[in-house]
Formats: structure tokens, sequence, C-alpha cells
């Protein structure tokens, strides 16, 4: 019976980095930062550490790695936004896709947001790829500006405003203070009031109302925000 990472080799270079990096995010949402050695992925995998090592260098380039993986994936998340002539519109759906992503992933957006390895610091490479992630929000605000939907401003700036409201309550509802339809219409209602205070007529934004959509807990998010190694890795973080 053939392992992981031979199978990952059959497939080629870069699905032996997703093979252990799938691993590497499992092993922190289920043990803890802890669990995170690279002897203990490679066992598990099936692989020598030299391949590891090879790849990232040690531990801290392989965190990194999972730091930029995390917002790759939410920059694929975004592009998969289709365009629609209505600037608002799109901006709001980005907006939808950013919260979407974040439920689907939430061990990645501990490791993105949350330091949910302690004392990890992001290389410069890193934040470059993270920075990246928003170019889509900030296109979109531009588009607003330019359709007179939303007054002159920074574009750029307007977008990480946009990001800083999105954060707090996808972090809220990942943590479990929001749950359900609530944080559904929570997120809607503060989008639309983010909105407002940039719009040219903000009474004619209406606030939105979420469609049904998939499950707005679904159960990996439950796991991974009820999981007590998560847990500490989080309340570790924030205490470096």
């Amino acid at each position: 019976m053939s392992t992981l990472y031979q199978d990952a080799q059959r497939a080629g270079q870069e699905s032996v980095r997703t093979t252990i990096l799938d691993r590497a995010i499992d092993l922190l949402v289920t043990e803890g930062p802890a669990a995170l050695t690279m002897r203990r992925i490679a066992t598990d995998i099936g692989s020598s550490t030299k391949v590891l090592y090879t790849l990232f260098g040690g531990k801290e380039g392989l965190v990194d790695a999972l730091y930029r993986e995390g917002f790759a994936r939410l920059r694929r998340a975004q592009a998969r936004v289709p365009a629609v002539d209505d600037p608002l519109a799109h901006l709001t759906q980005l907006g939808t896709a950013y919260r979407e992503h974040a439920l689907a992933e939430p061990a990645y957006y501990r490791v993105m947001f949350e330091q949910a390895v302690p004392g990890y610091r992001p290389s410069a490479e890193a934040l470059a790829v993270a920075g990246t992630a928003f170019d889509a929000s900030a296109a979109a605000v531009a588009a607003c500006i330019d359709a007179g939907v939303f007054r002159p401003g920074d574009a750029e700036e307007i977008s990480k405003i946009f990001w800083a409201a999105s954060h707090g309550a996808v972090s809220l509802e990942i943590a479990g203070h929001f749950t359900g339809d609530t944080a559904a219409r929570r997120y809607a209602a503060l989008m639309t009031a983010v909105g407002r205070a940039f719009s040219t007529d903000p009474e004619s934004i209406p606030v939105s109302v979420p469609g049904s959509g998939p499950d707005p807990v679904p159960d990996a998010v439950q796991k991974s925000a009820s999981s007590p190694s998560t847990s500490a890795a989080a309340r570790e973080g924030q205490q470096s």
C-alpha cells in the first residue's frame, strides 16, 4: 500500500507540497502547535524529514508556507467571484466570498490572522503575498468611486476598512459568538453600514438580506472553534 507521499510524488512536486501543508494544518487544528514538527509530519505522510527540509528549510519556513497558502487560497476565492455591471453588487459579492471562504478554511484563517503558532512572524515574502489578497476588493471600491456610487477617496484605504469590518465579524463567528442565520444577518448589516459611510447617497443602499446559501457554521468551523488545542494556540498567540 502506497503512502500519502508516494501518491503525491506521482502527481508532481506541487502535489507533494500540498500534501505536506494539508497534514500540517490538520495537525495544528487537532493537536495544536506542539505537534507541528518536521519529524511528525514526515512520519504521517511516509516521507523522510529531508523532503520537508528541502522544500521548507525548517519549521519556520513550513509555517510561513501555511501563511502564504492561506492568503493564496483567499485570493483565488476572490478571483472566482464573477464580474457584474453593478460595482456595488460586485463589492458585496466579494465580501460574501470572504466570509464563506473564512468559514470553509478556519484553520488557515487562524494562521493568517490569529497567531495560531506562537512566536511566528511572517517573512517579507509572506507579507507581500498577503498584500495581494485584497487587490480585487480595492479594484471593486475604485469602480464604485468611478461610477459615483462612493464619494472620491483612496480606494485601497476604503477597501482596508471594509476588510477590518469583515474580519471582526468573521472572527466572532468562527469563535462561536455569532451563529446561524443571526451571523449572516449581522454580517450583511455591517457591510451595508460601511457601504453607506462612503456612499454618495446612503439611503439608496438597502440592507442586504442574505440568501439561504450554505450552512453559515459548517461542521469544520464548529470543530475548529471547539478544539481545545486550537483555542489554546490562539490564546498563546495573543499573549506572545
